[in-house]
């Protein structure tokens, strides 16, 4: 076959298919965007950043990620839209070139008890049905093996139609699962100290009862007072022991009291039911103190705490069962996967090593797979979701990234600038969210949003390449090659917090002397053993105040003015100036617009299609009925006040009619950390990471303890944010507070008064004390990865 030569000089005209190579955004107004448009190269690595609150969340994920995953789901059967999360549009004019998103955010993972780093990798599930094929003796199906299921059997008879006639015959069916019948799977037991469910002097009508909730007034005393198994006035002390059992173990029985049918149950199934089969960290605060108080939590005495049954744990592959391998460290896990040649099994093995690989590559090689996946830092959660990415044979999709180096080291902050880089070259568009300079100065294209943050914020201040950033005028450009210099002098300190022999986690019978009175950082790689230390070593009663990486709860009714208390004093003083009840003052409560219920908005479910949230005609958004707008302080009703900023209330609250001595303390709080841009009113659900953290911290600046433990504050802060942020933590240590931070952050480092380096590497290459002193120290000795980062850092 023969072709013709081509005479046209003219290179030929680029294929209309080629010409989609930007994603175009205009009139983006989601949140505090003010008709921001912008043009993001696909195929490149676009870093977004901009002071916290700035916008950058509510450009990427709130219009960009959130258009693309609607029209996805748009493309699914109405059928099954309805059991998918129904997105509305994303207020924005035009979007153009969007790809397929796939988000890699900072959201822990779930805290179910039964969720662990193997189950939600898909890990486990390959390593079942190997013990399954190999494990020696053979115990069955890869089902055997799993510690969310239970071993049961049962006979009986069954009914069928066999040639016009209906047939009898007997049936046995049996199914082996892997889960410890001890601790049905969960690796623990639980043990309840019954003299805190009641007082035995007291009868169940003069309120013996101490759990949260169980009261005579309600619909438990109707059952405990009809049920007849006990005589609810009689002291608890004279129960016979039928009667104790009764009240403490019965099984769920069916009671009628009033004519109404009732399920009575005894107290121990019922607590273990609603309240023991949560995380404590999801039940609410008085509930929890409850748990912590009456129950103990101890490893399983039968399985060990692995969760498996013995069956399960008696299968062995070359001596080792699925017990042994999920306990193992995954570097280690690997390299044993890797000796494993079996033919019969080999896309198996090559699949499992290619996923127990990707967690070492992506610095999490430390972890184990029983791991419960609750008790992953948001850093670490959201590289576990990276792994299943990094193999993936997709190209030309989105990969949207909030704060990637979160619990990174600065060693490792260099392998995920890497892989960031690897997903690029795959064909890939890859938007990050950031503020660590090491990863801005990597992107191809930059977008800088500001100039400041909430209504100072929404707008583009800067679009191009890192170059342009550096000789620009915006903040971020102005503050990209900022260092920190070590202190001159450091405090002395007035105490020391001792820690003797812990062991937790990966650590080698630590001791260490937390030195109190002075701002000291615990700092090392990712999985060194810094928060098993802090958190998992400090000694009960330390009078410690704990501000974590843990999320908010709160719906979006939930405020910065309810969540920090803000709103009892300001309710009140409303009430005194106006001489009515506070409850007016509340849109959860009798203030509320009866329209939309306090809302502000009316909700519209339309099933399987986006619901439609439209503004309350009767309130017009504000929330209240219009009687109680008719109430003022200082000039000014409730929901003005709760539209003002942190800055604006202070001023109000500070001075005048309205001077609320309770509401602006609260308010100055806010202010230190740097929250002075909110707005009272603004539903929690839309602050950032960052802000929600900075948030909690406010709010435990009030405690009454002596010792702050910081876990990574700057998370989420933007490089000016910062110094800020120093300046905070010098004045908690300069009123008589001791400040434990554990952090990466080098101006944090630099900033600090004593140092203590964990490591020198991670899992079971660390869990030691590497280094003790003064950061002056560290960097003079260069004897650790973080001696030599920071020495690097402030240009030594």
């Amino acid at each position: 076959m023969s072709t013709a030569p081509r005479t046209d000089p003219q290179s030929p005209a680029l294929p209309a298919a080629d010409s989609h190579d930007l994603i175009r955004v205009h009139g983006a107004r989601v949140n505090n965007l003010k008709d921001v448009s912008v043009e993001i190269p696909k195929r490149r690595l676009t870093v977004f950043t901009g002071v916290s609150g700035s916008g950058k969340s509510s450009l990427v994920f709130g219009t960009i990620a959130a258009e693309s995953q609607r029209l996805i789901n748009e493309t699914y059967s109405a059928f099954v839209q309805g059991f998918m999360p129904t997105l509305a549009r994303p207020e924005v004019d035009v979007l153009e070139g969007l790809t397929t998103a796939i988000l890699v955010d900072q959201e822990r993972m779930g805290a179910n008890p039964r969720s662990t780093v193997g189950t939600v990798t898909d890990a486990n599930a390959m390593l079942r049905i190997l013990f399954s094929r190999l494990g020696r003796p053979h115990i069955g199906s890869p089902q055997a093996f799993s510690f969310n299921v239970a071993s049961i059997s049962g006979a009986g008879a069954v009914s069928f139609e066999r040639g016009g006639k209906s047939v009898k015959e007997r049936r046995d069916f049996s199914v082996t699962g892997g889960m410890c019948p001890r601790c049905e799977g969960m690796g623990r037991v639980t043990d309840i100290d019954l003299s805190q469910l009641y007082d035995d002097s007291k009868s169940l009508n003069e309120g013996a009862l101490t759990i949260p909730g169980y009261s005579m007034d309600g619909w438990y005393g109707r059952i405990f007072s009809g049920c007849g198994f006990f005589d609810p006035g009689k002291p608890i002390r004279t129960y016979t022991k039928a009667e104790l059992h009764d009240l403490l173990y019965k099984e769920p029985t069916k009671i009628k009291v009033d004519g109404i049918n009732l399920t009575y149950e005894g107290l121990v199934p019922r607590i273990q039911k609603s309240m023991l089969s949560k995380e404590k960290e999801a039940l609410q605060s008085h509930i929890r103190a409850f748990v912590e108080r009456a129950v103990t939590f101890t490893s399983c005495p039968e399985c060990g705490g692995t969760r498996l049954s013995e069956a399960a744990r008696s299968s062995k592959i070359k001596g080792i069962s699925i017990a042994d391998a999920c306990a193992m460290q995954i570097s280690d896990l690997a390299e044993w996967v890797r000796d494993l040649g079996e033919p019969s099994v080999a896309p198996l093995l090559a699949a499992l090593r290619q996923s127990l690989d990707s967690f070492v590559e992506i610095g999490l090689g430390y972890l184990s797979l029983e791991r419960p996946s609750g008790t992953l830092s948001g850093g670490e959660a959201q590289r576990v979701k990276m792994i299943r990415h990094l193999g993936s044979s997709l190209t030309d999709v989105t990969y949207i990234f909030d704060e990637p180096t979160i619990g990174l080291h600065p060693h490792d902050i260099q392998r995920m600038n890497g892989l960031l880089l690897r997903l690029r070259d795959k064909g890939n568009t890859v938007l990050v969210v950031e503020h660590k300079p090491e990863t801005i100065v990597i992107a191809d294209h930059v977008v800088d949003l500001g100039p400041g943050a909430g209504t100072a914020g929404g707008t583009v201040c800067f679009e191009g390449t890192v170059e342009g950033l550096r000789a620009g005028a915006t903040l971020t450009g102005r503050h990209l090659e900022d260092r920190a210099a070590l202190k001159k002098t450091v405090r002395t300190p007035t105490g020391a917090l001792e820690i003797r022999g812990a062991t937790r986690h990966n650590l080698r019978d630590v001791d260490v002397d937390i030195p109190l009175g002075v701002l000291c950082v615990v700092t090392g790689v990712a999985g060194s053993g810094k928060s098993s230390l802090i958190h998992g070593s400090m000694p009960a009663g330390a009078g410690v105040v704990s501000v974590d990486q843990g999320a908010i709860r709160g719906s979006r009714r939930s405020s910065p003015a309810t969540y920090t208390g803000l709103l009892d004093p300001i309710r009140k003083a409303f009430a005194k100036a106006n001489g009515v009840k506070p409850a007016l003052f509340s849109a959860n409560s009798e203030g509320a617009c009866p329209n939309c219920n306090g809302a502000g908005v009316i909700y519209t479910d339309l099933a399987m299609m986006a619901g439609v949230a439209t503004t309350c005609e009767e309130c017009e958004g504000r929330r209240f009925q219009a009687s109680v707008l008719d109430h003022h302080l200082g000039g000014r009703d409730i929901s003005e006040v709760l539209a003002m900023s942190v800055t604006e209330a202070g001023e109000f609250f500070g001075a005048g009619q309205a001077r609320t001595p309770a509401a602006h303390a609260i308010l100055d709080r806010l202010a230190d950390v740097g929250l002075g841009y909110l707005s009272l009113g603004q539903p929690l659900t839309t602050l950032s990471g960052g802000e929600r953290q900075r948030l909690k911290l406010a709010t435990h600046m009030a405690d009454k303890g002596g010792l702050y433990v910081l876990d990574e504050p700057t998370t989420g802060l933007h490089l000016a944010d910062v110094e800020q942020l120093l300046g905070l933590l010098d004045r908690l240590v300069d009123s008589g507070k001791s400040v434990i931070v554990i952090e990466h952050h080098q101006a944090v480092m630099a900033h600090a008064d004593w140092i203590i380096d964990l490591g020198p590497g991670a899992g079971h290459d660390g869990g030691r004390i590497v280094f003790e002193g003064t950061p002056a120290d560290l960097v003079a000795a260069r004897s650790t990865l973080t001696g030599e980062h920071l020495a690097a850092y402030i240009g030594t």
